[in-house]
């Protein structure tokens, strides 16, 4: 609350984890209760899935609603009470995509850095150093490649930035956090190009901003979604054509997502 009351004139208030445990009425009661009190902004208390459920369902007729992607759980069950969207009891199976498979990961939150240990342990993996990429990203990029090509005929390989919270600190420190930021971006971004030209059509990302930039990157500009891998992260596919590239299976995850094999059963789901 005082964060965010330091970025806005409105006033900020809590509707407290007690209250929401009491169920949809009684939070509706107190977003009434707090717009009549001329309040703006309302932060709500969430611990488990059903609190998340409870909450989507008590904001079904606000504009507006913003949180981390977790707190999405229930909308869609918003829109079918709504008629908005059709009941399914079955998730549709994707084309197969076949080729290469590879992982990129540019997150450096825990759960990531847990999931590229448990990838070094299997498969190949090489690290990407920022400060390199300072001097002549484009050698960088370029070696990297050259490492994973012999290797991709016989497995996945793992190709990251993900660094300890130490490590990361000292490279913002020299390079600067935004530039740091850019640099590893743009040349995660190089790389999946890279292996995409290599024949890889199955890609796990980790990490929103990379995500992003290996999605841009390929031209994809529309995906099917499949089946969930770990909560929060569905199997995807683009289907390529009319000049945006080749068809490929993709799991696109934001840092703290996801157990710690994720790689690996990202990796065993797209096919």
């Amino acid at each position: 609350m005082r964060v965010l009351g330091r970025q806005t004139r409105a006033k900020v208030d809590l509707v407290a984890l007690p209250v929401i445990r009491r169920g949809v009425a009684a939070v509706r009661a107190a977003f009434a209760d707090l717009a009549a009190k001329g309040i703006g902004y309302a932060i709500v208390d969430a611990v488990e899935d059903n609190d998340l459920l409870i909450l989507d369902e008590a904001a079904s007729n606000l504009a507006l609603i913003t949180g981390g992607s977790g707190a999405a759980i229930g909308l869609p069950e918003n829109y079918r009470r709504a008629g908005l969207i059709p009941s399914r009891t079955t998730v549709e199976a994707l084309p197969s995509a076949g080729g290469l498979g590879a992982v990129i990961a540019g997150s450096c939150s825990v759960a990531t850095l847990g999931q590229v240990e448990a990838m070094r342990a299997k498969y190949p993996a090489r690290s990407i150093d920022p400060l390199k990429l300072a001097t002549n990203s484009a050698a960088e990029v370029a070696e990297t490649l050259t490492w994973a090509a012999p290797l991709l005929a016989k497995g996945p390989v793992l190709i990251h930035a993900s660094a300890a919270p130490d490590a990361v600190a000292s490279v913002q420190k020299t390079l600067g956090r935004e530039r740091a930021g850019t640099l590893v971006e743009e040349a995660l971004a190089s790389i999946a190009q890279g292996l995409v030209k290599a024949g890889v059509r199955r890609l796990v990302v980790a990490g929103g901003e990379t995500s992003g930039a290996v999605v841009q990157s390929l031209g994809i500009t529309s995906l099917r979604i499949g089946p969930q891998i770990d909560p929060g992260v569905p199997a995807v596919f683009a289907d390529g054509g009319s000049g945006r590239g080749p068809a490929m299976a993709l799991a696109l995850k934001s840092g703290n997502f996801g157990a710690r094999d994720f790689f690996t059963k990202a990796l065993e789901t797209l096919r």
